[in-house]
């Protein structure tokens, strides 16, 4: 199934407390249980003034209906092809 990384604009992301991260995760997860089994969750990480998200979904209409259904912005969606790390260096061509 192809993987996605969202791109969310939310100005002073950096600065949301432990309890507002909760409540962002918990609003993602009960958009996702509206949405299906077939989207979940990878991962999401916090910078600034923007949050990028990692989710494993059919198609990105359903990455956009789950931002609908949560509230949240989804300013850029892209498919990821390929993943690399530093072992990938290390790989045999």
């Amino acid at each position: 199934m192809p993987k996605y990384i969202i791109e969310r604009e939310m100005p002073g992301a950096g600065k949301l407390t432990s309890n507002q991260l909760k409540d962002i995760a918990q609003t993602s997860m009960g958009a996702l249980s509206n949405v299906g089994a077939q989207v979940q969750w990878v991962t999401s990480q916090v910078t600034d003034n923007k949050i990028y998200c990692t989710y494993i979904a059919p198609n990105e209409q359903m990455i956009r209906e789950h931002a609908k259904l949560g509230g949240f912005p989804a300013n850029s969606v892209s498919q990821v092809f390929a993943t690399i790390d530093p072992t990938t260096a290390e790989e045999p061509i």
